[in-house]
Order: structure tokens, then C-alpha cells, then sequence
């Protein structure tokens, strides 16, 4: 199994309730778990392929909750990314030289039995942890919008983060409200003011550090 390590940060947003019923053992929202991310790396590797500073997002569908399968997904890489640092992040994000459900690329990949033609696009992001705050364009195929959750009556930021001591996604987690649509690629989506989230990542092939 090749060794493999990425640090960086996450922004996800999908069609559930803010909080994510996954995070607590509870069924999606509206029965089915759809969902887009992108992610960021800050520094890391795929055996001796250097993985520093390129970034990454996927698109993924199930028709209901991904524990019982059936789901698709399609990959987009960076275009900055060379041709051996595709494969790379290609391995990585489809679950290959990783412990059994060791990550929620492997997790993702398990129950997926279709998995699109991976795409290469320019990805432009801007996004902050602490202010749930956020933007990223996945050049042509998708956009996501992220902001605080707002409060139920002042509609002041609502801040909330979730920590889990047990995960193969990451330690603790921001929550927000996203709203993202999809143009291009295979998998239509569109979520309007649904659960988002914004994350450190520290993978291995044995999962989470």
C-alpha cells in the first residue's frame, strides 16, 4: 500500500438540515444523501508525488441514505495538477491504498458502483474556518456559498461546530448554511440555505490523524 498523507481544509454542503443527520446516526433529511465538496491541500503526498497546494472537489449522489449504496459520484482534480499528480489525488479520493473505511473517500467509493469520468477544471476558493464564511467555484461544473447558520429569531450568526473523537472526515467541524448549483458534469444538484460545513483535513491511508 503506498503511503499517503494530506493536510489541509474542506468546504462541503449537501441536502440536509443544518448539523447533518449523518454526524448523529440519523437518516437524511429527505431520504436521499446528495452532496458536494472541495478540498484544499495545504501540503502533502502520494508516495514520492508531492500533493502540496493543489486542490481537488467531488459531486456525489445516493437515492437514499450512503450506508445502503447504489450511489454515483464524479471527481474533478485542479487543472494545476500534472498528470502523475492527477493519478495521484485519483487514488487517494476513490479509495485506493487506504484502510477499510479508514476515510469518506473509501466510505464514498464502497458504496458508489458508478464513478464518472474524473474531470480536470481551474477551482478558485476563498473561504474562513472561524467566520463560517465562504465561497468556491469549481470552474464550469459547480459554485457553493457558505455563510453562518443564522439565528432562529434575531437572525444574528449562529455559531455551532461539531467534534468527533471516531471519524474517517474530521476531528471538528464548523457548521453553516450553503447554498451550491451545479452546471456541468453528470450529476445534477441544487441546494438553497442546507447544511454546510468547513473543515481541517489530516488523512492517511489509516485514516484520520
Amino acid at each position: 500500500m503506498i503511503d499517503w498523507n494530506i493536510d489541509g481544509q474542506e468546504m462541503a454542503n449537501c441536502n440536509c438540515n443544518f448539523g447533518c443527520p449523518c454526524q448523529f446516526g440519523v437518516l437524511p433529511t429527505g431520504g436521499s444523501c446528495q452532496a458536494v465538496a472541495v478540498f484544499n491541500i495545504t501540503k502533502g503526498h502520494y508516495g514520492d508525488v508531492s500533493l502540496d497546494g493543489l486542490r481537488a472537489a467531488g459531486v456525489y449522489y445516493w437515492p437514499g441514505p450512503i450506508h445502503e449504496g447504489n450511489g454515483q459520484y464524479q471527481l474533478i482534480i485542479g487543472d494545476s495538477a500534472s498528470i502523475e499528480q492527477k493519478a495521484a489525488l485519483e487514488a487517494i479520493m476513490s479509495g485506493k491504498d487506504t484502510e477499510e473505511m479508514a476515510t469518506m473517500w473509501y466510505v464514498f467509493n464502497a458504496t458508489s458502483p458508478t464513478q464518472h469520468p474524473t474531470l480536470s477544471a481551474p477551482i478558485e476558493l476563498d473561504w474562513d474556518i472561524d467566520s463560517r464564511v465562504g465561497n468556491a467555484k469549481v470552474g464550469g461544473i459547480f459554485d457553493i456559498a457558505v455563510a453562518p447558520i443564522p439565528n432562529i429569531v434575531s437572525g444574528e450568526p449562529h455559531r455551532i461546530s461539531i467534534q468527533l473523537t471516531d471519524s474517517f472526515e474530521f476531528r471538528q467541524a464548523e457548521m453553516a448554511s450553503g447554498t451550491s448549483n451545479t452546471k456541468g458534469g453528470v450529476i445534477d444538484l441544487s441546494f438553497e440555505a442546507t447544511h454546510a460545513h468547513i473543515a481541517k483535513l489530516n488523512l492517511t491511508g489509516q485514516g484520520v490523524v
